[in-house]
């Protein structure tokens, strides 16, 4: 069962999932600017811009990943990130 107080995240690219599980907080770069994701967050879809995406998981372990041409999608403490070409750092 996941935690109340936790992401429920994947980042996927074109042809495989990258990274999945639970997470406390996301930082990514959009083409607006870098954004912060923690539980509770508004819905949003942004695209994604250059860079790289952080996720902190629950255990405070953070995961780096390149992510590129894709996007990102936050709704009822799911954050799907999909991107043409990604890979963890």
């Amino acid at each position: 069962m996941a935690d109340a107080s936790a992401l429920t995240v994947s980042v996927v690219s074109a042809d495989h999932e990258v990274w999945s599980g639970q997470a406390k907080q996301i930082i990514a770069r959009t083409t607006e600017g870098e954004i912060g994701i923690l539980p509770g967050h508004e819905p949003i879809l942004a695209i994604l811009g250059a860079g790289e995406v952080r996720v902190t998981g629950t255990d405070g372990v953070v995961i780096t990943a390149n992510a590129t041409d894709g996007f990102l999608s936050v709704e009822h403490d799911t954050v799907t990130i999909v991107a043409r070409n990604a890979e963890l750092v």
